[in-house]
């Protein structure tokens, strides 16, 4: 993709236009369904059943099979409705665009995706909560880069996703560090993309998660590459369903029975470092031991808060600084929540895991 241009008001028109486009191609049948699910099958409002009717299923993304694995392992597979697919998905457009398609009812993201999706007109709430203390993502440079530190990227190219976690965490290290967006250059580029611009040098920084970077400096690291790292945290981690789903009594029971298991999951890897690098990162994502444990040991505990009030502050603040940028327009976030299921993850899991 090609540079944008270097005025700060071109590249948001750009972002915004090439937002607009994307979501002049599905949203104006997909919304509507939305509301017409909605309006059929019950209402977000409704309390929850206490039971999952017989014959519920939901389709769950299981981004590089973490959750089966996690379920597996932690004997945590009895579940009380039918998964009809386990989906390979973890990007938030493309987990937006699986819920525009109905291919997915329930995914794990992080917070902006959500905001991402109220902005094209599509209709999806948070369902569940875990706050995240410690920085998942560092920047990583191309490699032969001078770049020491943040206040470095003022003139540079920077790989740049405005509806994914990377993407806020670039935007709160400029605004930290006291640099506008005009000082960089923006490049859009969605996460699987990131590898790939700084390899041929299309950009200078792009942000990586923690699990990527071993990898990258293995085999770049001779060649000058190296990483950045901030003490930026994206806070949330959470679970997110349409509201069409939601709005079904028997599929909104099924998110309820499934959360639990969900929070239990990620505890029990926190808790079984040993077994999660061997099961996981040695013989799924064909990293050497030692790569697994400089990963595991950047993990950031689970915490499952009981109120969402600290997340419904943080993300509305994250939408106020997209919309500052002009990524988005301003509203209030509290409509991306649905109350309902505040509260189950925390019952879930031990004291010392609730925040």
């Amino acid at each position: 993709m090609p540079p944008l241009s270097a005025s700060g008001v071109d590249r948001r028109l750009f972002l915004s236009s090439l937002l607009g486009a994307a979501a002049a191609a599905g949203l104006s049948g997909c919304a509507g369904s939305s509301a017409a699910d909605s309006g059929t099958k019950g209402s977000t409002s409704a309390p929850l059943a206490d039971k999952v009717p017989s014959g519920t299923s939901l389709k769950i993304s299981s981004y590089q099979g973490v959750q089966q694995l996690q379920f597996k392992l932690a004997g945590l597979t009895d579940l009380p409705f039918k998964v009809s697919s386990w989906a390979n998905i973890g990007a938030g457009p493309d987990v937006i665009n699986a819920f525009r398609s109905k291919s997915l009812d329930v995914a794990n993201n992080a917070g902006i995706p959500p905001i991402q999706a109220h902005y094209q007109g599509y209709d999806a709430k948070i369902v569940a909560i875990n706050i995240t203390r410690k920085p998942n993502y560092l920047f990583a440079t191309k490699p032969g880069s001078d770049i020491e530190s943040v206040k470095d990227f003022k003139g540079r190219k920077l790989a740049f996703s405005q509806g994914q976690a990377q993407g806020v965490v670039l935007l709160r290290a400029l605004k930290q560090a006291g640099l506008a967006y005009d000082d960089v250059e923006l490049v859009p580029l969605t996460s699987n993309q990131f590898l790939t611009a700084l390899q041929a040098g299309q950009v200078d920084i792009a942000p990586l998660a923690n699990s990527q970077s071993p990898a990258y400096l293995k085999q770049y690291g001779s060649k000058g590459a190296h990483t950045i790292p901030t003490d930026v945290v994206d806070l949330l981690s959470l679970l997110w369903a349409p509201t069409s789903v939601l709005a079904d009594k028997a599929k909104a029971a099924a998110v309820a029975a499934y959360i639990p298991r969900w929070a239990k999951g990620q505890v029990w890897a926190y808790e079984h470092p040993d077994v999660w690098n061997r099961e996981f990162y040695v013989k799924t994502q064909n990293l050497s031991l030692a790569q697994a444990e400089a990963i595991t040991e950047l993990a950031n505990k689970p915490l499952f808060p009981p109120s969402w009030d600290e997340a419904v502050k943080w993300e509305q603040e994250t939408a106020d600084l997209l919309a500052e940028g002009g990524f988005v327009k301003e509203f209030e976030v509290d409509s991306l929540f649905d109350r309902r299921f505040e509260g189950i993850a925390a019952k879930a899991v031990s004291a010392e895991y609730r925040k």
